[in-house]
């Protein structure tokens, strides 16, 4: 008898680290498909001078798989600028992104905005945007494509109505660049982003590290980052997933995400 009750407990000791690794496997994350590459269910469409939820000129579009932004039916850009906002927000994520630039800019569109669109996070919801409002306050991760001469690389930073923590620095200027490559041409560029909070924030590009800061805060000299200041605090630590439309035509066609313990 009392073999037999070894003969069991080695047994059960035994199948422990089994059973516990099992148990982490059901526990691991997977990733999750924001675009289904089948509609925009689960975005909401805010362009400048119209609400909510209203995509003016069918700017947001899927055809064959791919999120365009596309300005067929626009006669002129106006400064129309518009997101694609995701509707549920998020805190601790790694964001893998398939984009590239197509086409040519609308005539007025403002010069610094060819070949330029960008991934939006941390930010507010398109409902919080004022009617006449430009870009949601966020951190910005600033999509660029090449010119054809010269060095323009992708993945930089930009900050509207918001700041962050480089080496120990508070940074208040707009833009800061990464060390990216620049990407010339039509080709489909992989980009991704890890958010921890409040914390560390990493632009990655073929698994390297390109640019790093922390501590994402609302910008208390800006007016509209003033009134969220009131309602939420001045750390950011979640936000909403946006994408930018700013003259030129761009696609997607993955847009994926991560969650982080």
């Amino acid at each position: 008898m009392k073999r037999y009750i070894f003969i069991l407990i080695t047994l059960l000791l035994s199948s422990l680290p089994l059973m516990a690794e099992k148990k982490s496997e059901s526990k691991k994350a997977e990733w999750i498909q924001l675009f289904n590459g089948k509609n925009l269910d689960g975005w909401t469409p805010k362009i400048k001078g119209y609400p909510a939820g209203e995509n003016f000129g069918n700017t947001f579009k899927v055809e064959d798989g791919i999120l365009k932004i596309s300005y067929d039916k626009y006669d002129k850009f106006n400064r129309r600028f518009g997101h694609l906002f995701y509707n549920q927000p998020f805190s601790h994520y790694r964001l893998r992104v398939e984009y590239r630039f197509t086409g040519e800019q609308l005539p007025d569109g403002p010069r610094w905005a060819k070949r330029n669109s960008g991934i939006m996070f941390h930010g507010e919801k398109p409902e919080e945007m004022t009617l006449d409002q430009d870009f949601p306050v966020s951190i910005e991760y600033q999509l660029l494509g090449g010119l054809g001469k010269g060095e323009r690389p992708t993945a930089n930073l930009c900050t509207p109505g918001t700041h962050v923590v480089i080496n120990g620095n508070l940074l208040t200027r707009h833009t800061t660049n990464s060390s990216a490559p620049t990407y010339n041409g039509d080709q489909w560029v992989t980009v991704e982003l890890e958010v921890n909070g409040n914390k560390l924030v990493r632009h990655i590009i073929d698994g390297k590290t390109v640019l790093k800061y922390s501590h994402p805060q609302l910008d208390p000299r800006d007016k509209h980052a003033q009134t969220l200041i009131k309602r939420n605090g001045k750390m950011l630590d979640k936000g909403t997933i946006s994408i930018q439309s700013e003259s030129h035509p761009v696609e997607f066609r993955k847009i994926e995400l991560l969650p982080l313990n």
